[in-house]
């Protein structure tokens, strides 16, 4: 009987440099797409999936991410003297219950697969969820949701995928595709950041995974991959050849690179559209700044 997947790794100890100076002091994890922190969006679809359990792999200077969980008695006092409801609802999805979460500091930056490692413990022989906030992806069914209700029918390691085009693919890691069966792919091997001609697909993997206990098993032999870090992709890579139960998923949704400025901007102008309390004043404003720029060319 396969067991439910509970528990999920926040891998968010990166210092995000592209961000400069704004990540100087702040977090990049708690940068407002909208009105929202990017780590709320990765804790709301964890939610949906049935996560319970919580752990963020941070690093030095991450306490604001720490303090956005606890409450705020102060705030939510305020907030019932003057009636906002509305307000204290919001407030109360940041709220996490005691025991639902946990540090672990990753003291040297040596890759995803080594800060995936450093949970191990909190792990141990359980099925496990990666999320990686920088990925917001809009869908109507949360991605992670669609990808546990595959791994409830195949078990094994799941991986999510989409399409990139071939000038892209030595930016991400790219499946090799045993058999294609729609929204699931089975997987036969793993390129991470091939080059354009050596792609072995259009299928690239992106933050978000679903693995089982023996992909922990892999990482404690600390082998160093590309760039000289312990590639998660190697990891996986491993189990492929050990037993052929990889899965490449084609979620359902379109994603957004918020690790890049033009990720971030993109998925602010999504969002924001899709906000029944933003979309005409912001599509006005839109129109209008098209308008200008067409002028002035």
């Amino acid at each position: 009987m396969k067991r439910k997947v509970t528990k999920a790794i926040f891998p968010v100890a990166g210092l995000g440099t592209r961000f400069l100076p704004a990540t100087k002091s702040v977090p990049k994890e708690i940068m407002t797409l909208v009105d929202r922190p990017l780590i709320q969006y990765a804790i709301d679809e964890a939610r949906a999936a049935g996560i319970k359990e919580f752990i963020f792999v941070t690093s030095r200077g991450k306490s604001a991410l720490e303090d956005y969980f606890d409450a705020a008695p102060v705030i939510e006092a305020e907030l019932r003297r003057k009636g906002k409801k509305d307000l204290l609802e919001l407030l109360k999805m940041t709220n996490m219950d005691s025991g639902a979460i946990a540090y672990i500091r990753q003291q040297k930056a040596l890759g995803l697969g080594h800060a995936v490692w450093c949970a191990r413990r909190l792990i141990a022989d359980e099925p496990f969820a990666v999320i990686l906030p920088d990925d917001v992806i809009a869908a109507e069914k949360p991605c992670l949701q669609q990808m546990a209700e595959a791994y409830a029918e195949t078990g094994g390691n799941i991986v999510a995928a989409m399409e990139v085009p071939a000038s892209k693919a030595s930016s991400y890691g790219v499946l090799d595709i045993r058999e294609d069966m729609g929204s699931l792919v089975s997987v036969k091997g793993m390129v991470e950041k091939p080059k354009a001609h050596e792609a072995p697909s259009n299928l690239a993997v992106i933050g978000r995974y679903i693995l089982t206990p023996k992909i922990m098993e892999n990482l404690n032999a600390r082998k160093s991959g590309a760039g000289g870090e312990i590639q998660l992709t190697d990891a996986i890579a491993a189990e492929i050849r050990a037993s052929n139960n990889v899965y490449g998923f084609r979620f359902r949704g379109q994603r957004f690179d918020c690790g890049s400025k033009a990720g971030f901007l993109q998925a602010t102008v999504a969002f924001g559209l899709a906000r029944d309390d933003l979309r005409d004043e912001f599509a006005a404003f839109l129109q209008e700044m098209v308008g200008l720029r067409k002028a002035a060319e």
